[in-house]
């Protein structure tokens, strides 16, 4: 069992249940809620008291700019993630600088829920990306969300099925300029250590890499080379303690220049590799 975490809990689940936001909630307190609210909002609590995330239990949470329904079949988008979001679109407003007129091709790699993907569409105008995914069910949710967007940044993504560059067509190699991924990267020995709310909801396979936890990042930097363009860039979410042989992953690759950059507390999180 679990406590609902702070007051915000309970007005985010009072907002879901009523379709009001806190400013009018706080105006329309006197008023008496129908039955079928007052049920609807007793079971969102029971879900939430009894363990399962809050962002299952209402379905969708925010993602930078997004708004992506999410549930048991992808991870929860998570801050970290959104800093990755951060360290890929400098990579390509740097490759832009670089080349002005041409549009960017981007992949995510292992896309989940689609909020790498989709960020980059909507947050720049000049990048196309190809995000992949080995799980259908993982598609079918980056799917909806895609339906989510607008027109124009949604046609500029096309979700493909199959593991890592697997999923990847054969003509592409040498020519994409971003190479972005949220893979794996836990041990096996680390899953039963993490939170229930982790463990029990969030899938086995998009969180535990192997034995060691590094196998998806050394899998995705040391192919990255023959598929990126002259100044093309890989940007790899990593755990902490992992900055260290992750970049000598990257330098084994060939990869001139490798570095890791922190998180919003300071943590290592971001494998940035470029050519």
């Amino acid at each position: 069992m679990v406590r609902l975490g702070e007051p915000q809990e309970a007005r985010w689940l009072l907002e879901e249940v009523s379709g009001l936001d806190e400013a009018a909630l706080v105006r329309e307190s006197e008023e008496e809620a129908p039955t079928e609210a007052v049920a609807r909002l007793e079971s969102l609590v029971t879900r939430r008291l009894g363990g399962e995330p809050l962002q299952h239990v209402l379905g969708h949470w925010s993602f930078r700019t997004l708004e992506v329904a999410v549930d048991p079949r992808v991870l929860v988008p998570r801050p970290e993630t959104e800093v990755v979001v951060e360290v890929a679109l400098s990579e390509l407003d740097r490759l832009t600088r670089l080349q002005p007129a041409r549009e960017m091709l981007a992949v995510d790699l292992g896309t989940g829920s689609g909020v790498i993907a989709l960020s980059l569409v909507v947050e720049r105008a000049g990048v196309r990306v190809l995000a992949t995914d080995r799980d259908p069910a993982a598609l079918e949710v980056a799917g909806g969300n895609l339906s989510r967007i607008a027109i124009e940044a949604a046609r500029r993504v096309e979700l493909r099925g199959g593991a890592w560059y697997a999923a990847v067509p054969g003509e592409l190699a040498g020519r994409l300029d971003l190479i972005v991924s949220n893979p794996p990267y836990l041990a096996a020995h680390e899953w039963a250590d993490l939170d229930p709310v982790v463990r029990n909801f969030d899938p086995y396979e998009a969180l535990v890499a192997g034995p060691d936890g590094l196998e998806a990042i050394a899998a995705i930097v040391s192919e990255a080379p023959a598929w990126l363009a002259g100044h093309g860039a890989v940007v790899v979410e990593i755990a902490p303690h992992q900055a260290a042989e992750a970049l000598a992953v990257a330098h084994r690759a060939g990869f001139e220049v490798a570095r890791v950059e922190d998180d919003l507390v300071g943590r290592a999180r971001v494998l940035v590799a470029s050519r």
